[in-house]
């Protein structure tokens, strides 16, 4: 009876073959009853290729059936044997996606072609850590679904899916990673070594590895604080020229910037437009072209949490609180400013006069300049040609 019902998935009268081979087991001990189970999904493997939607249905709902109760053990090597099958039954994909013994899901959230982004994300916010551990393994991922893996995620997950180079990540979840960064350095790493990671969040990598050795160097030295700070900075700036000049997003930007400011002068709309849409670089050369500062000064102003460098900068560039708005609310700082936090920016912004902000600029730049020569030295200074 077994071998007929099997025989007669696909056939017209499904249903009344379906329901005999579920009787058949359903008296049956343990053993027989996966016996039949690996019968059935050797059957559908074998053929898998061949079958129609409909039979492909009617595997689905024997499947089903039949793995209902089984051991732990048993659905794992159900998911197995499936996990990679490119049209496997639909729901019992599912179903074993979501099981809560993670031996029985990893293999099919890891490898399974079935599972829909929605899925993935559903998953991904509702089951355990093991769970989003797997998902951290898939060939590819969307942007849909690391957030969610960045937001849930222990160390060991967000690890993971930094690792993948399949896994695509929103600027929303590069921004959260790079947060979590501060305080671990594995992640630093992983990210640091990432051929996608936009260069604002490059740079952050940079600015919290450097904040880190700067404690660590003031906790050792408290008599040198000032000292310390002072190589620190230059170090950054020194990395950061460097991750600049070897950036393409940046080449790109100066490019477009020098094409376009040779036909028109730059205005605050060409700050505006790209500090709404979110894109850094653009946002670096205009702001730095319109107020005539060192593209350092603006990338830390921008990056930086704290927003009071930003307003000297748009203060002195003469910039409307509109387009101060757009530069405060850019994802790369994570400034994350309420309300009140918005409108004592305001109140500050209209007490800085242009006057004061340029000035502040001027001397940032003179301490430069002055420790710039200092660095020199007597050895380092350029010699008079004779005539």
């Amino acid at each position: 009876m077994l071998n007929t019902s099997l025989e007669s998935l696909g056939g017209a009268n499904a249903a009344s073959p379906i329901d005999d081979l579920i009787s058949t087991v359903a008296t049956g001990d343990i053993k027989e009853r996966l016996r039949v189970l690996q019968r059935v999904t050797d059957m559908f493997v074998v053929g898998s290729r061949g079958y129609s939607g409909r039979q492909i249905a009617l595997f689905d709902d024997v499947l089903q059936r039949l793995a209902a109760d089984i051991e732990v053990k048993a659905r794992a090597k159900l998911a197995e044997r499936l996990c990679a099958v490119s049209n496997a039954p639909p729901k019992l994909i599912r179903a074993l996606a979501f099981d809560d013994e993670v031996d029985v899901a990893s293999p099919v959230l890891t490898h399974s072609p079935q599972l829909t982004d929605a899925d993935l994300v559903e998953n991904a916010t509702t089951k355990s850590q093991a769970h989003l551990y797997a998902i951290a393994q898939r060939l590819k991922l969307s942007e849909a679904v690391t957030d969610v893996l960045v937001e849930r995620g222990n160390d060991r997950v967000v690890r993971k899916v930094a690792r993948n180079a399949g896994a695509c990540f929103s600027l929303a979840g590069y921004g959260k990673l790079t947060t979590r960064a501060r305080h671990d350095r594995k992640l630093t790493l992983i990210l640091g070594q990432r051929s996608d990671i936009p260069r604002q969040y490059f740079l952050k990598l940079l600015e919290t590895a450097s904040a880190e050795v700067r404690a660590k160097l003031e906790a050792a030295n408290p008599e040198a604080v000032a000292e310390i700070r002072a190589t620190i900075d230059d170090v950054a700036t020194g990395m950061q020229r460097e991750v600049r000049e070897t950036s393409n997003e940046y080449s790109v930007a100066a490019r477009t910037a020098q094409r376009r400011f040779r036909k028109q002068p730059v205005t605050e709309a060409n700050v505006h437009a790209p500090a709404h849409a979110q894109e850094f670089e653009r946002t670096v050369v205009a702001l730095a072209k319109l107020g005539k500062f060192p593209i350092d000064l603006v990338e830390r102003a921008l990056l930086d949490e704290g927003e009071d460098m930003l307003l000297i900068l748009a203060r002195a560039a003469d910039c409307s609180w509109s387009t101060v708005r757009e530069l405060l609310a850019m994802y790369a700082a994570k400034r994350r400013m309420q309300p009140d936090d918005v409108s004592q920016a305001f109140e500050r912004y209209k007490k800085l006069s242009q006057e004061t902000a340029r000035s502040i600029i001027n001397f940032h730049q003179r301490r430069l300049k002055l420790r710039s020569k200092q660095q020199q030295g007597p050895s380092d200074k350029p010699r008079a040609v004779s005539a």
